[in-house]
């Protein structure tokens, strides 16, 4: 493991142990206070600092086993493994909320009076306090460290400071009006952890499918891999990801067409490893666009197949055009948007007005996917 990842799971593991100690305290200190006022709300609260500290057990085992180094059956590394584990911890988050309403409707069913006590409220403030310096804590260290688990466990601290103050409020207002609304709040704050279960669920999935490049990064990569001496232009990266800052992919350049096989080995290693010293991003393959854009004629060529295919709903990029008058052939790429109704089609069209602007020419238009901004 390099250095750099090695200090991502250290800084992964202190914060989750510091969330663990944190939330088993809260945890005790609240089941006491609940049972001795027969608070299903403030039991109800117990119960979901719980499942915080195990989910930041969770995310503690699941850092290491992510960090272990590939093997033969695991080339790219166990990084997933992440991924797997914030699956767990919605698991754990639903069960938990699923629990807390099945017991709070069987106290709206059959009520129990609480009896507050200055103890009781001075331990839901002081809970209210620490959720609020931890959630912003974790949720921070989360964020530096691009740790999805992290950063939905400092959420969750969060709303927990959100459920704390609403059982100090449902507190106040029994002692103040008499008025009893713990088993309501309790079903409350059940729906409240599931809805986070259900969101954490949803974002682990989405992770696991497969999501688009963050814009930031591609662009950066982009512009730095254009800013080489020889490259016109950078274009389809493409990046698939292994874990949490794990990337492998791969992206085209654009070069004259009179650079040796030399030249562009040269280049092209040096496009990788600086990519990979830069932005951690292995790219396993550099491919090439040929220009021929040093003929005016070919200049203009280029001009007016861009403008014909750019001029077509959902078309949102042209590159790679090359133009060869000895074998009669263009070819050129278009970056189509999702939204079309049919990629293939508008293609064709393109290709189809192509060959009636230049007559006699073998007109291939390559698809793109709009797989980065």
């Amino acid at each position: 493991m390099n250095e750099k990842l090695l200090d991502r799971e250290k800084q992964i593991v202190r914060t989750s142990i510091i969330g663990i100690v944190a939330n088993i305290l809260l945890a005790g200190f609240k089941a006491l206070v609940g049972i001795l006022s027969h608070s299903i709300a403030i039991t109800m609260d117990a119960v979901n600092n719980l499942t915080d500290a195990i989910s930041s057990i969770v995310t503690v085992i699941g850092t290491k086993l992510a960090g272990m180094s590939p093997d033969y059956k695991h080339p790219y590394g166990h990084g997933r493994v992440e991924y797997m584990s914030a699956m767990i911890i919605a698991a754990i988050i639903l069960y938990a909320g699923i629990t807390a309403g099945i017991e709070s409707v069987k106290k709206i069913i059959d009520p129990v009076t609480p009896d507050y006590s200055a103890a009781t409220l001075i331990v839901v403030a002081v809970a209210i306090v620490v959720k609020i310096v931890l959630g912003k804590y974790v949720q921070s260290v989360g964020k530096k460290v691009n740790s999805g688990s992290l950063e939905a466990s400092g959420k969750d601290a969060l709303n927990d400071s959100i459920i704390s103050a609403s059982t100090l409020l449902a507190a106040i207002i029994y002692l103040t009006m008499g008025i009893s609304l713990e088993a309501y709040l309790g079903v409350i704050i059940s729906i409240v952890i599931i809805k986070a279960g259900i969101d954490v669920l949803r974002e682990t999935v989405s992770q696991l499918l497969g999501e688009r490049i963050d814009k930031d990064l591609s662009v950066k990569i982009k512009r730095f891999v254009g800013g080489f001496d020889g490259v016109k232009g950078a274009f389809d990266l493409v990046l698939h990801n292994y874990g949490p800052d794990i990337y492998l992919g791969s992206i085209h350049i654009e070069v004259a067409d009179d650079m040796s096989i030399q030249q562009l080995d040269v280049l092209t290693r040096d496009i990788m490893d600086a990519v990979s010293a830069e932005f951690g991003v292995v790219l396993t393959a550099v491919s090439i666009y040929a220009d021929n854009s040093s003929d005016p004629e070919k200049i203009a060529a280029r001009g007016k197949v861009s403008e014909l295919s750019l001029a077509h709903d959902f078309v949102k990029g042209f590159h790679g055009f090359y133009k060869n008058d000895e074998s009669k052939a263009i070819s050129f790429d278009v970056v189509v948007k999702f939204e079309a109704p049919d990629m293939n089609a508008i293609c064709d069209e393109i290709k189809h007005e192509v060959e009636e602007l230049y007559t006699g020419y073998a007109v291939r238009v390559n698809l793109d996917v709009d797989m980065s901004d």
